[in-house]
């Protein structure tokens, strides 16, 4: 071990880093001096390790702060064990999620681009050459459990109910083993898991995909659809070093983001709709085998302080899991509502919804959904509500642009490209039963009932 004193000769420190395991044999280099503590030591690269040190011992102060604050009792102790994964190094790896960052960050850990390529035909499979379910189906859907995360549930609406958790569901593996619910699960006899996010209405409950991951006996299926251009941030599915890999924007390195968008070389998007086995997610668990890659978003507080957001995906556990693909699905399975363009969509005659499940209209002429871009006026729930007397008829329309102070009656009709604006000062009220078919409105409009 390198040679190291304090201004105190104390040892605590060394003894904590040691077991930390910061110091390691061999470090006899260039001396410096560390302006945290005036440790004076020597190495390459201990000075980094010792700086990463006090980064941790500083999170976890802040942590414990936030462990005070909840009260004793069942309560503290849960979301205590919980701020211990974002720390804690004797902890399952996956889940000391600071820890990790700043060792992969020390060792200057970077996605190796030239093994990046597009999933091969093994790696997914095409929705409409699955097998049609069984007559045994019904003994599957018991063996079933569904999971909704909950994302950010119209954050850019205004929506103020629960918020997404900020390190990400790359934890949900984690959460099911530490609630007990794993073993509930197991122990009720179910098999399989359907998970998605709480805001993507079509993401229901597919017998054919179920049926398939039983035949195959795949324990992990991603589900992904065609890539269009309001997607080519999403995350996608890819061949790494031979193995199937989920890859976010955030990981690509910046010279590489063209490629990560091009819709050539990855063609699909992950929908965030897994189907995992369940005695997997526990052997998985339990064996220490989660690895799952940590996404880094540079972010701005309210403040001005730059912070970044540290977090991990649960599709990324694809790695993980034996016989894991992906499937390619229709776009009808994937219906996220995050805006009120998208509230707008579902709440039109573009959609009827049969036996719980939203389908598109069978008199929509064509099979993709209108583009829409409603201005700052329509941005929050309440606002957008009040701006429509009742929802337009949409089935021949191609695109809609809105913005300023804009209302509408009911029964409006759409069609082809229509373009709505209204100038700062300015108010336009489109009439009831009006039908504006490839029109560009513009100016003041407003039609009093009498």
């Amino acid at each position: 071990m390198a040679t190291i004193e304090s201004q105190d000769g104390s040892q605590e420190h060394l003894r904590a880093l040691s077991a930390a395991g910061f110091l390691k044999e061999g470090h006899a280099a260039a001396v410096r001096k560390c302006p945290y503590t005036g440790f004076i030591f020597g190495g390459d690269k201990l000075y980094d390790r010792l700086t990463c040190f006090f980064a941790f011992q500083t999170m976890r102060n802040e942590l414990n702060k936030l462990v005070q604050q909840v009260p004793s009792g069942p309560s503290q102790t849960a979301f205590a064990l919980e701020m211990d994964g974002f720390y804690r190094m004797e902890l399952r790896h996956d889940f000391s999620l600071f820890t990790r960052y700043l060792s992969e960050r020390a060792k200057g850990t970077k996605l190796n681009w030239k093994e990046v390529h597009s999933p091969g035909p093994e790696q997914i499979k095409s929705y409409k050459d699955l097998p049609k379910p069984a007559d045994d189906i019904n003994e599957f859907i018991n063996k079933l459990a569904v999971l909704k995360l909950n994302g950010g549930l119209g954050t850019t609406m205004g929506c103020v109910g629960p918020k997404r958790y900020p390190p990400g569901h790359g934890d949900l593996f984690e959460a099911l083993a530490n609630s007990g619910t794993l073993d509930d699960l197991i122990e009720q006899g179910k098999e399989y898991l359907f998970v998605s996010n709480v805001d993507n209405l079509g993401a229901t409950v597919d017998l054919g995909i179920l049926h398939h991951m039983a035949s195959s006996q795949s324990e992990f299926i991603m589900e992904l659809t065609d890539k269009t251009k309001a997607d080519i941030k999403g995350g996608t599915l890819i061949d790494y070093n031979g193995s199937v890999r989920l890859l976010e924007i955030a990981q690509v390195p910046p010279e590489h983001v063209d490629d990560f968008k091009s819709v050539k070389k990855f063609r699909y998007f992950n929908t965030n709709n897994l189907w995992i086995s369940l005695k997997a997610i526990k052997r998985v668990v339990d064996n220490n085998e989660l690895a799952m890659e940590i996404i880094v978003n540079n972010k701005t507080a309210d403040n001005g302080e730059k912070v970044i957001q540290l977090e991990t995906a649960v599709g990324a556990a694809i790695k993980h899991f034996n016989g894991a693909h992906g499937v390619n699905v229709p776009r009808s399975r994937f219906l996220p509502v995050k805006s009120t363009s998208d509230l707008f969509l579902i709440t039109s005659d573009l959609y009827k919804l049969n036996h719980g499940e939203l389908t598109m209209n069978p008199k929509r002429i064509f099979n993709n959904v209108p583009l829409i871009k409603l201005g700052d006026h329509f941005k929050k729930v309440a606002h957008f509500q009040a701006r429509f007397q009742g929802p337009p008829h949409i089935l021949e329309l191609d695109h809609l642009t809105v913005t300023g102070d804009i209302t509408f009656g009911h029964d409006v009709v759409l069609q082809g490209t229509v373009i709505i604006v209204a100038n700062h000062g300015e108010r336009i009220d489109i009439p009831s039963g009006s039908i504006l078919n490839d029109k560009v409105v513009s100016g003041n409009l407003r039609i009093l009932d009498h």
